[in-house]
């Protein structure tokens, strides 16, 4: 009994390929794991970029807007679009609308304007809201960020 015992112990030939076969196993799912972990994350910041993207277009358009006043020109409870062949060249790839809101009327509340000038002249206060959409600019993916931003503007202009 005790040589049957000694036999089955000494005849290890095939241990030593069994465990490389499971080392070569696990360190195969190690791999493939930080593959697929790697690819999702380069997709992830890609969308990352994209939507930072169309958040800087929208947020241009809007600033370019407020910086140029016959923008503001748009007849009462009309909406413009800023960018028309017409009007300018679009310097920042943005879709931006000027809607003039009549609704509103007088100061802005807490701001702390009377309703004359400085020299006493009376004064009238025009409230309009931008518009300003922002699409990704690159044209590797496949889902477009698009992102809008919206501004309340109001300009003071004597009556």
């Amino acid at each position: 009994m005790a040589k049957e015992i000694k036999t089955t112990f000494r005849n290890e030939s095939g241990a030593a390929l069994i465990v490389a076969l499971i080392m070569m196993i696990v360190l195969t799912l190690i791999g493939l794991a930080s593959v697929f972990t790697s690819t999702f994350e380069i997709k992830l910041s890609g969308n990352k970029r994209g939507s930072t993207d169309a958040f800087y277009a929208a947020d241009s358009g809007v600033q370019v807007t407020m910086t140029n006043v016959h923008h503001f020109d748009t007849p009462a409870g009309n909406t413009t679009n800023v960018w028309s062949p017409t009007l300018t060249e679009n310097p920042t790839n943005a879709e931006v609308v000027i809607h003039h809101d009549t609704t509103r009327f007088g100061p802005p509340r807490g701001a702390g304007f009377g309703v004359v000038g400085g020299g006493g002249e009376p004064l009238d206060f025009k409230y309009y809201l931008i518009e300003s959409t922002g699409r990704d600019q690159i044209e590797v993916s496949l889902n477009k960020s698009k992102c809008t931003v919206e501004e309340k503007v109001v300009r003071i202009v004597p009556q």
